[in-house]
């Protein structure tokens, strides 16, 4: 299985890059890992909608030119489904079935552009709550390595 995390912009704490590799590392047993980050925009104080709208489209292009071909496309958006962790597991078991690569993709601060999501098979959601980009990321590979863990009947999930 091929996992690409598509993210807009940059890790910068180092305890949030310490634990992208820590999932990075546990989920190499189980996927090949490819993580892309594409630079965010500089938002301006007192920003329009319409150059809000702008934004997300300019980010979106970045990362429609990093997608990879044939691949099954989740975008993490707050308007998605909520899975369990075992419903998790069982959608990327399902999603194996029919698909070697999967795409998941973060936006920046101010969501993924309309197109964006237009380009999803699925979209998901992790709640209600706004998460920052980086955080969200290490949530993300967390629950990807539990699925395969879980789908591997192996403990770790409780």
């Amino acid at each position: 299985m091929n996992i690409t995390v598509i993210s807009v912009g940059k890790i910068k704490e180092k305890y949030f890059t310490a634990a992208i590799d820590e999932y990075s590392k546990r989920l190499s047993r189980f996927a090949k890992l490819n993580i892309i980050e594409v630079a965010d925009e500089k938002i301006p104080d007192n920003a329009s909608e319409k150059e809000m709208e702008q934004i997300k489209e300019k980010e979106g292009n970045k990362i429609l030119a990093k997608l990879p071909q044939n691949s099954f496309v989740v975008t993490l958006c707050i308007e998605g489904k909520e899975h369990s962790s075992e419903e998790l597991a069982k959608k990327i078991a399902d999603i194996s079935m029919t698909s070697s690569h999967i795409t998941f993709i973060i936006g920046g601060s101010l969501g993924l552009s309309d197109t964006v999501k237009s380009k999803s098979a699925l979209r998901l959601s992790f709640g209600k709550m706004t998460l920052p980009h980086q955080l969200m990321r290490v949530v993300l590979l967390e629950q990807i390595y539990r699925a395969f863990k879980i789908n591997n009947n192996e403990s770790y999930h409780k």
